[in-house]
Order: structure tokens, then C-alpha cells, then sequence
């Protein structure tokens, strides 16, 4: 099954979203997000005296704190780092102490704290679209996940600049494709997964980071255009947790091997790099043993796949009881006579379904895929990226 990426924020809007609605016992709910009944009621109750607000965690920090230091020592701490604002705590501390010997000074850890607590110590911004879920991807067969990247960029000897793009099987290790591209655009992509598809058939789902042209980490569920594309053909899109490429680690050790052996030293040029990538291809498929094979050679473990690829794209038929709706060239769909509400851009002139749960809550799907939940009482899709617990 396809694995959901969410904050615990969204985890419990949703769960919020799921209750509202009264199709369902909250018995079910609560089975289904993984939490006892108690403490569903008690999301339920906070959600309906405080909003939204009542369902981030409270601090457990104490009322009161004995051992805090003494505002006089905090006072001069402060002023000395406002003198001296290239000065860190542990140049602080020296110098105070050599100053004012007989006071305690608290320790360097404390000193830091200050120091941010008033502003003197920058904090450094992070941009945090996705939230962390640890995601475990273990096929069991051939063909149920692949794994695609991109290795880098690197010069040939006539300074141009080449894209490697790099498809593989996550059980066998056989490797589909390394293929030189001048860049890693959606068009040039989709090209070679074309070229693979019509070759060795269609995976279940495809495991990739979340980079361009693969994802879009500020869109809703991520959906890109080789995304959406994807999922027209029935392959899932499932991602690594941002900044976690140990979470692909298969692909990245076949990566390894690769830069050992054709870009190191790069060809003269784009053709003969990729006789060197083709080379790569056809000695790791076919003579390099792999141990978590036990020592048989991806070639050997692989099998084609049943699922034949078309350019044609089938439509998708939503159940009758759903809303269908088509995006808009600004990526919005009608709400209706006067309202617009924000998709995406990668589904302009798709149709996308909305399932009516009860009380203006409404589950948004792209053909197999949940997007979101809308509240038609704020007109906005509340994203889900994809199973977390609360």
C-alpha cells in the first residue's frame, strides 16, 4: 500500500476531519489512525473549545524554576555579548570570570541559551516542507517498487555538462537505464522511462527523492508533472524523507559504483560517455555479484513485468457517488458560482473526485490517489502527502 508522509498536525486535522463528518463510529476512526478511544475523544474535545489551536501539543515546561539564573548575572551576561557580539559563550564565561571572580557564572550550556533566548544568537532558518516519517521500502518481488535518481552532473572533456539518469529494480538490483542527458528536464525524463516502460513493462510504485523533475515539495501531495504522468500510467509515486538518501540506499550504493566506473575520469565527450554508462549497465546486470542476492547477478533474479505499458491514457472512472471537477489553467477548480479553490498546476485540464463525507468535508482524490481533504467552509484542500500515526 502506498505510505503517507504527515506532520502529527496533519495526522490529527484529519482525524478531526474524519469525525466531523459522522459516517463512522469513532471506534473505527481511532482503529483506523492507530489511537486509543480516549485519547480521540480528547482531540475531539480540545478541537471543539479551542479550534486548530487545540491540538498542538502543550509545552511541559514547568511553572516555575528554581536553579534559574539570577536576572542581575543575566543582565551582565547580555550586556557584555551586546559589547562584544563576535564573542561566544565560552569567551564570555572567561572573561566575566576573570572580571567578577567571585560570582558564580552559570555553565557555557545555560550561557547559550541566554544569549538566544534575548536574539543575540541568530537562528538559522530551516525550511521544512515535509515532514520526517521514516519510510520502509522492502519488495518482495520484481517489478513491485523501482527506484529512480539523478546522479549529479559532471563535465565531459568538452566541458559540457551531463545528467546520468539512473532506473532500477529495488528487489533484483537489475539496472534499466544510465542515461546521459544534457538536462534533467520533465520532458527529457519522461522520455527515457517511455523508452523502459515499453521495454521491460510497468512497476507498481516508483521510489524517488524529492527533487525536480520528480516532485514538487511545495505542491499539493508533492505532484509534479512526472507525477501526474505517473499516476495516468498506474505507477505510484512514493518519496524519501527530505535530506534522507540513506532511505534509498540501494539506489545510492549502485550510484557509487557507477561514479567509480564511468565518470571517473568522464569521457571526451556525451556519445562516449554513455558507452561507458552502457558498459556500466550490462557488466552490473550481468557479471557483478550481488550479495543480497546471494552472490547471483540482478539478471539472473529479475523478471520481466505483466503490466504492459500504453501511451494511451485510460480515463479514470470515478465512482458515481463523487463530485467531478476539472482544474483550471490556473491550476483551481469552480466551487460554485463566484468561488475558486486552489489544486494544483500539475493537474491543469485533469479531473479530479471529491467524495462528500458529511458537514462540508470532502476527501479529494486524482484517480487512485487521496490529495486532500477539502473544507468547503474555508475553500481550502488540506494537503496529505500520502500510513503515520498520530
Amino acid at each position: 500500500m502506498p505510505w503517507r508522509s504527515l506532520s502529527v498536525m496533519d495526522e490529527r486535522y484529519f482525524f478531526i476531519s474524519e469525525c466531523r463528518s459522522g459516517k463512522r463510529t469513532i471506534t473505527d476512526i481511532c482503529r483506523d489512525f492507530g489511537i486509543s478511544r480516549t485519547l480521540g475523544y480528547e482531540y475531539i474535545k480540545k478541537y471543539e473549545q479551542y479550534g486548530l489551536e487545540g491540538l498542538k501539543d502543550r509545552s511541559r515546561a514547568p511553572h516555575s524554576c528554581p536553579n534559574k539564573t539570577p536576572k542581575a548575572i543575566e543582565e551582565r551576561i547580555i550586556k557584555f555579548r551586546t559589547k562584544h557580539p563576535r564573542y561566544g559563550p565560552e569567551k564570555i564565561l572567561s572573561k566575566l570570570s576573570e572580571r567578577y571572580p567571585d560570582i558564580k557564572w552559570p555553565a557555557e550550556s545555560t550561557t547559550n541559551l541566554i544569549l538566544k533566548r534575548n536574539g543575540l544568537i541568530p537562528e538559522r532558518r530551516r525550511i521544512r516542507r515535509i515532514e520526517k516519517v521514516n519510510p520502509i521500502f522492502d519488495p518482495s518481488a520484481p517489478n513491485e517498487l523501482w527506484s529512480s535518481d539523478y546522479k549529479g552532473k559532471f563535465r565531459t572533456g568538452d566541458h559540457s555538462y551531463v545528467y546520468p539518469l539512473t532506473i532500477a529494480d529495488s528487489f533484483s538490483r537489475f539496472l534499466f537505464a544510465a542515461e546521459a542527458l544534457e538536462n534533467p528536464t520533465f520532458e527529457a525524463t519522461r522520455a527515457v522511462f517511455t523508452r523502459v516502460f515499453r521495454e521491460y513493462g510497468l512497476p507498481l510504485q516508483l521510489h524517488t527523492d524529492n527533487g525536480s523533475p520528480f516532485a514538487c515539495p511545495t505542491a499539493l501531495a508533492r505532484l509534479s508533472s512526472l507525477a501526474v504522468w505517473l499516476l495516468e500510467h498506474d505507477v505510484y509515486p512514493v518519496y524519501s524523507d527530505p535530506g534522507c538518501p540513506s532511505q534509498n540506499g540501494r539506489h545510492e550504493r549502485m550510484h557509487r559504483e557507477l561514479k567509480a566506473e564511468a565518470a571517473r575520469p568522464p569521457a571526451l565527450n556525451m556519445s562516449l560517455e554513455q558507452k561507458k554508462l552502457n558498459a556500466f549497465i550490462k557488466e552490473y546486470n550481468t557479471f557483478r555479484p550481488h550479495q543480497a542476492l546471494g552472490n547471483k547477478t540482478p539478471a539472473s533474479v529479475h523478471v520481466r513485468s505483466e503490466r504492459e505499458y500504453s501511451s494511451k491514457i485510460v480515463p479514470w472512472d470515478y465512482p458515481n457517488a463523487f463530485l467531478v471537477r476539472r482544474v483550471f489553467t490556473n491550476g483551481a477548480i469552480r466551487w460554485g458560482s463566484h468561488n475558486w479553490i486552489m489544486v494544483s498546476t500539475a493537474l491543469m485540464g485533469k479531473d479530479i473526485g471529491l467524495e462528500e463525507l458529511a458537514n462540508g468535508i470532502w476527501r479529494v482524490y486524482f484517480r487512485c490517489k487521496l490529495l486532500g481533504y477539502l473544507d468547503e467552509h474555508i475553500l481550502r484542500i488540506q494537503d496529505i502527502r500520502g500510513p503515520n500515526k498520530l
